[in-house]
């Protein structure tokens, strides 16, 4: 089967340019199952039931999130009722949401989903590889298929949890730097990795927000209110092709599709 991932969607662009470039990306890669990040969905830092809709109605089966997932308040109640939306598992007990999924397709094949957060450089969480084994476990029997996005800023923390389960779950990519890596591969025991899929937003930005924001930021050291950029976008992501059958990877490879 064919997974198609898409890096962090950013605002309003990102949405945007998720919805112009995935009908091009499915004719071409025909996936089976498409998974995105969305934790920047709405303005550019956490999503709304508003703003989660057209993501999937666009074709996206299930949506993961990161350190931005509690920003809009009022989405809580959202966040514990849309089951397609999973949030990071290694937040303490007590968290709106869920941090695995398991989604059963059409052909009856199951894809489990897991959603994790760094704590390398991030806020402090609770630990990411225990949180990640146990979610994991607790899917080897429902699930034919796994992939874990791990929403981390640090590439040797998402190279290590990605070595820590290889052979156990069929991909781990990694979001949240905005930026893509050139590290793609099939690790040793068979599970796919990438250290950062990039985001889906405007491309003539810093990841994501407007440039000026940022350039004054890193000029003054004052606080800067980001705002998200405008202006052409871009999708980037990856394509996992999975043998179902193991639940191992058989390839992967990057994807960027560019929308005016």
């Amino acid at each position: 089967m064919i997974v198609l991932v898409a890096g962090d969607i950013v605002g309003r662009p990102g949405r945007r340019a998720l919805n112009e470039a995935l009908p091009a990306l499915i004719a071409e890669h025909k996936p089976d199952f498409v998974i995105a990040n969305g934790e920047n969905a709405a303005g550019g830092a956490g999503i709304t039931r508003e703003t989660a809709a057209p993501l999937f109605a666009a074709g996206v089966h299930v949506l993961t999130m990161g350190n931005h997932v509690w920003n809009q308040r009022d989405s809580y109640a959202y966040i514990e009722e849309e089951t397609r939306l999973v949030r990071p598992a290694n937040f303490p007990p007590g968290a709106p949401g869920r941090g695995s999924y398991v989604y059963e397709l059409p052909s009856g094949v199951r894809v489990g989903v897991v959603n994790l957060q760094g704590r390398t450089f991030m806020q402090p969480i609770d630990d990411p590889f225990r949180a990640g084994d146990e979610a994991i476990k607790s899917l080897e029997s429902s699930a034919d298929v796994i992939i874990v996005d791990i929403h981390a800023e640090a590439t040797s923390e998402k190279l290590a949890f990605a070595l820590f389960v290889d052979g156990r779950v069929s991909c781990v990519f990694g979001t949240h730097t905005h930026v893509p890596t050139a590290d793609e591969c099939v690790l040793p025991k068979g599970t796919a990795y990438i250290t950062d899929v990039g985001m889906t937003g405007p491309s003539e930005s810093i990841i994501g927000m407007r440039p000026a924001d940022i350039i004054e930021r890193f000029l003054t050291g004052l606080p800067k209110r980001f705002e998200v950029a405008s202006g052409p976008a871009v999708l980037n992501g990856i394509v996992v092709d999975v043998d179902e059958t193991t639940g191992l990877a058989r390839g992967i490879e990057r994807v960027r599709k560019r929308v005016k």
